[in-house]
């Protein structure tokens, strides 16, 4: 049984193209999937497991934010 969630990994500003490609590589290093890139932000989402998402930004500066990917909701 697999534990892999949904995340949303947004990356700093300047974050080089060299360096997302390095994130990206990682997170497929770590049995991820990277599920969708954006285009407005620096970002892009992933299914990977909870335990790689806790430490995957302690572990590359240029990530921002990892949130896990759920229905967001306004009143």
């Amino acid at each position: 049984m697999s534990d892999d969630k949904g995340y949303i990994v947004t990356l700093k500003d300047d974050t080089t193209d060299t360096q997302a490609e390095s994130i990206k590589s990682k997170i497929k290093d770590l049995g991820g999937k990277i599920t969708n890139e954006f285009s407005l932000i620096k970002g892009f989402s992933v299914k990977l497991p909870k335990i790689h998402a806790d430490s995957l930004h302690k572990e590359h500066p240029q990530i921002a934010s990892v949130e896990e990917d759920k229905e967001v909701r306004t009143q």
